[in-house]
């Protein structure tokens, strides 16, 4: 199974390299914001692509393209993210590539499920929230534990 795991750098990134053992064995690709990242697994080198916000289309573009690039050359069967907008730009071009995808929202956000964890809604296959009142409330998210 070919696997691509997005996080922007920071805290998004911390969560997704926490979830590293539960990829051991398959082919992973990660991706993230920030140039020089240690590859989780030691084998391939961590992908960087353009940060963005969800402020314009055109602030998204160098991100999206970057996002192209990254899964034409990978072709993932599963796609995972913890976070922020590139992770939702990924889910979204997943389905476009016939993708699974897992949206696993940040342990930061106790109160509500973040803007990008709402956005994905449409095109994640999983989503998890940290928090268990958060998938009490809401019963399209699943609680699963906490990754921190």
């Amino acid at each position: 199974m070919r696997v691509l795991l997005v996080a922007s750098a920071g805290g998004h990134w911390i969560e997704l390299h926490r979830l590293r053992a539960a990829f051991v064995g398959a082919d992973c690709q990660f991706v993230s914001t920030s140039k020089g990242m240690t590859p989780p697994l030691g084998d391939r080198e961590v992908l960087e692509i353009a940060d963005t916000a969800r402020d314009s289309a055109w602030a998204m573009a160098p991100t999206l393209l970057g996002l192209l690039r990254v899964f034409r050359a990978f072709d993932p069967d599963l796609v995972v993210s913890t976070g922020a907008a590139p992770g939702a730009l990924a889910l979204m071009i997943a389905k476009m590539f016939g993708a699974r995808t897992i949206w696993i929202d940040s342990i930061a956000n106790s109160e509500t499920l973040s803007l990008s964890g709402r956005l994905v809604k449409p095109f994640a296959d999983l989503r998890i929230a940290q928090w268990q009142h958060l998938a009490d409330e809401n019963p399209s998210l699943r609680y699963l534990g906490q990754i921190l």
